[in-house]
């Protein structure tokens, strides 16, 4: 979605700094999806461990 919002300014401006700007939001936000998966998996990972213990 960011990626059409993105677009639409850059056609609508003509402004590449606008496009940019809103892709870097996206490449931080999937980032912290990512992030949010490791951490996911590596509780899922000690809580695992702890069971064994």
């Amino acid at each position: 979605m960011i990626k059409k919002i993105a677009w639409d300014a850059f056609k609508n401006t003509g402004d590449i700094n606008a496009f940019l700007e809103l892709k870097q939001i996206e490449n931080i936000e999937n980032n912290i999806k990512e992030i949010q998966e490791i951490t996911n998996l590596n509780l899922e990972n000690h809580s695992e461990i702890k069971k064994q213990d």
